[in-house]
């Protein structure tokens, strides 16, 4: 088996269906490829949209493995869907995204081919439906972050060398940009074809989630601050920030919006979901 997916999923219903479909009907992978749902936590019907997209697969050549879990919690999914896995290659990817049908295959073949431990993802589109939050997605795809390579969100994948790179997957808010991180630049590949990633809906929901990001990054720089030497992404300073708005002025005001309302408000400690 060449390609393992490994899909945490709590809560997904209305998403998991759409995300499942677009990676069925992706190019085969040479080699052998399996799709392992991890459903935690769930109060809906995750796991039965997931089985029900047994049949599919099987026809097109994937397996696909679904794991219920009662309790919530996504490292912890993650972990017990990594023991099952027999993947040489291991993607990880949120449930609500949408892969193109190159990108697995692609990204297999190039992380196959990488002698040492390697790092990829795909090209992000960021999508949204609601006016504020294109203005928003819009700014925000322009910051260094989501311009350098294979930023990662969303969707990132590894090689046998690079999973090696760490054990468990730690309780922590953000996983990606942990594992990301554990990668020198140099390590990282990202291959041309896309994947889209929807920005949350909603002025609260983008200082929710916002604020949850910013959190992730400050825990990481606390119990590991080694790995923030592989961010990687130039700084923008303040003459870039000036360029950007002026090119963007709606987008800079959306960006700047939520910013200012994360800053002056209060965290309350709450999980906060990428869509709301």
């Amino acid at each position: 088996m060449i390609l393992s997916v490994i899909i945490p999923a709590s809560n997904e219903e209305r998403w998991l269906g759409a995300c499942l479909s677009a990676l069925i009907a992706s190019d085969p992978v040479a080699g052998g490829a399996e799709i392992i749902v991890a459903a935690n936590g769930c109060r809906d019907r995750t796991a039965d949209v997931a089985r029900a997209a047994i049949p599919a697969a099987a026809a097109a050549g994937w397996q696909l493995t679904v794991i219920e879990r009662a309790e919530g919690g996504k490292p912890a999914a993650l972990n017990h869907a990594d023991r099952v896995a027999r993947g040489e290659i291991r993607a990880y990817l949120d449930a609500d995204v949408i892969v193109s049908p190159p990108l697995l295959a692609a990204l297999a073949r190039g992380l196959m081919a990488r002698e040492g431990a390697a790092y990829g993802s795909g090209r992000p589109r960021v999508t949204a439906q609601s006016r504020l939050s294109r203005a928003y997605a819009r700014f925000w795809s322009r910051l260094p972050f989501a311009r350098s390579t294979a930023p990662g969100f969303g969707l990132f994948a590894v090689n046998r060398a690079g999973r090696a790179r760490w054990g468990e997957f730690p309780a922590i808010i953000s996983d990606d940009s942990y594992v990301r991180m554990l990668f020198q630049p140099s390590e990282r590949i990202e291959v041309a074809a896309p994947y889209d990633w929807p920005m949350t809906e909603g002025f609260a929901a983008l200082v929710r989630v916002r604020r949850r990001q910013d959190a992730g990054v400050a825990e990481i720089a606390a119990r590991w601050p080694e790995l923030l030497a592989n961010e990687g992404k130039p700084r923008l300073g303040a003459g870039g920030v000036l360029r950007l708005a002026a090119a963007d002025p709606a987008g800079f005001a959306a960006y700047a919006a939520v910013s200012l309302a994360v800053r002056m408000g209060r965290d309350s400690g709450t999980w906060a979901r990428g869509r709301q």
